[in-house]
């Protein structure tokens, strides 16, 4: 979130980022939201008796602002079919995988286990099928023998900021778009693979 606000500033990119909401009272990023004057709020999971409950006041809470896009960062819960249908082609996830490999947790423990060469991230479309969604772009990078999970997740969080901030420009600047036949399409012909720079 802080990648996408500072590029956003930085470039003066066409967008206005008009809300950050979290389920997380604690959550750092609505400090550090608070204090560039962007409005929060907190829809804490726990006050709510079902997901069902939670997900129409978080719902509730998004479409007072009427927002394009809804983008998803370091969110960890699944959310409801008609929360995602609600807004489908607008809400955008990122994952610390090379989807479809390894949806759900432990991503990094798993690429290790499977002795894959590389590892990496994917942004995409959400959909009621978790980690399913179509695919905008992923973010490669390589595996090392002695790489533990904390040293793979490390060395992953640069390349997930500079390729869920390269899609946040995208869509801000309408050179993405998901078809009817839920297909990515950017209109030039851009890499949607980014390798990590890291040696």
């Amino acid at each position: 979130m802080q990648a996408m606000v500072q590029a956003a500033r930085s470039e003066q990119l066409p967008v206005d980022i008009c809300a950050v909401i979290s389920n997380r009272p604690q959550a750092a990023g609505l400090v550090w939201a608070t204090a560039q004057g962007i409005p929060t709020h907190i829809v804490n999971h726990q006050d709510y008796s079902s997901r069902d409950a939670f997900d129409a006041q978080l719902l509730a809470e998004i479409d007072r602002y009427q927002p394009d896009y809804v983008l998803l960062a370091g969110f960890m819960r699944v959310l409801t079919s008609g929360f995602v249908e609600h807004y489908l082609g607008r809400l955008i996830n990122i994952h610390p995988s090379l989807l479809p490999l390894f949806p759900g947790l432990h991503t990094h423990q798993q690429a290790i286990d499977s002795g894959m060469a590389c590892h990496g991230c994917t942004v995409h479309f959400v959909t009621p099928e978790v980690d399913a969604g179509p695919i905008i772009a992923q973010g490669v990078l390589p595996i090392y023998a002695n790489d533990s999970v904390s040293d793979l997740a490390k060395r992953l969080l640069p390349l997930e900021h500079r390729v869920y901030t390269e899609v946040f420009r995208w869509l801000v600047t309408r050179q993405v778009r998901l078809t009817a036949q839920q297909q990515v399409v950017l209109a030039q012909d851009q890499s949607r693979v980014f390798f990590s720079s890291a040696s």
